[in-house]
């Protein structure tokens, strides 16, 4: 099996962005696969190095979704980045032979540094950051590493680190692919992509109440004043949902009553609704397990990170000998 590595930065409780962004995927991968999905903690810190409170207990929250949806330990390696130590190793000598304009012209450490507001980032970790990424995905020679088409550009300096790492200690990494995710920019409550920083998400263990309740206020085409006003469905967020989660009879039906106002907004939406809370159903249920025994979480992590260490072990015996320590 080809390998694929894949990591998330602790935030806690998942939404229904993450599910369809990537852990759909993720489930996918897992079958066909040697995959290795962590936790980057350290990745955390870049922007958070500030306020690291809750960085334990949003890991657990994380991995608890993970497991809930279906990700499996069986299958997959969960594993949490900071309990590798050999990842800050790698990181350290990539970083003695990487450029620092490499790491300027980074799409979005140059978006990030003009949107981010509040938060030094004029910090190393800030800027050094897709270093560490890549000693994340080459530790265990990865050939396949699942983006979207913007985080492309991430593993395309990967790729330059690793071609200038073997041809100064020989080729002891291969060059990883670009495995493109159809990731889905879900909309949140209110029109923007659904964000916990925005407060406009709805997590994957939201009770049914409150799922209907988030679901039924969500922003729909602005045009729909009044009842009898017609819509465009295309210009409604909403729509996006029934998109994912209805049939196309249904979504044929929500079009056509939207375009000659035949439905209300609260109708329509009802009519997704339903979907969303029968999906999320049996996630609940296994979260709820969990929860009951969050030492399970820990068990399965502390798992991963043995196989993980093992592996990591392996290669930077490698890596010393390569470079001469």
């Amino acid at each position: 099996m080809e390998t694929v590595v894949s990591g998330a930065r602790p935030t806690g409780r998942l939404h229904l962005g993450h599910l369809h962004g990537a852990l759909t995927n993720w489930l996918r991968l897992q079958k066909d696969y040697r995959c290795y999905f962590f936790v980057a903690d350290w990745h955390a810190l870049t922007t958070d190095y500030a306020s690291p409170q809750g960085i334990q207990q949003s890991t657990r929250e994380m991995v608890m979704d993970w497991l809930s949806v279906g990700l499996d330990p069986k299958r997959c390696v969960l594993f949490c980045q900071s309990k590798v130590k050999e990842h800050a190793e790698l990181h350290l000598l990539l970083s003695m032979i990487t450029p620092v304009p490499w790491l300027e012209r980074n799409p979005t450490y140059k978006e990030q540094i003009r949107e981010i507001e509040g938060k030094d980032l004029s910090t190393y970790g800030f800027l050094g950051y897709p270093v560490l990424q890549a000693a994340d995905i080459i530790m265990y020679k990865a050939r396949k590493v699942p983006v979207g088409v913007d985080q492309a550009p991430h593993v395309e300096l990967t790729r330059e680190i690793v071609r200038r790492f073997n041809q100064f200690y020989g080729a002891i990494f291969p060059e990883p692919e670009v495995l493109l995710t159809e990731t889905q920019r879900l909309p949140g409550l209110d029109g923007r992509k659904m964000s916990k920083s925005y407060n406009n998400a709805v997590f994957l263990s939201d009770p049914a109440k409150e799922v209907d309740q988030k679901l039924s206020r969500m922003m729909t085409d602005p045009a729909r004043v009044r009842r009898q006003d017609p819509g465009e469905p295309e210009k409604c967020p909403a729509f996006q949902l029934h998109k994912i989660y209805c049939t196309p009879d249904e979504v044929d039906y929500v079009s056509k009553g939207c375009r000659t106002a035949g439905i209300g907004c609260l109708e329509c939406k009802k009519v997704m609704i339903k979907h969303v809370v029968a999906e999320l159903a049996p996630i609940q249920e296994k979260r709820a397990g969990f929860e009951k025994r969050p030492a399970d979480v820990d068990d399965i992590l502390a798992a991963g990170n043995r196989v993980a260490q093992e592996q990591a072990a392996r290669t930077m015996g490698e890596v010393r000998k390569a470079v001469g320590l």
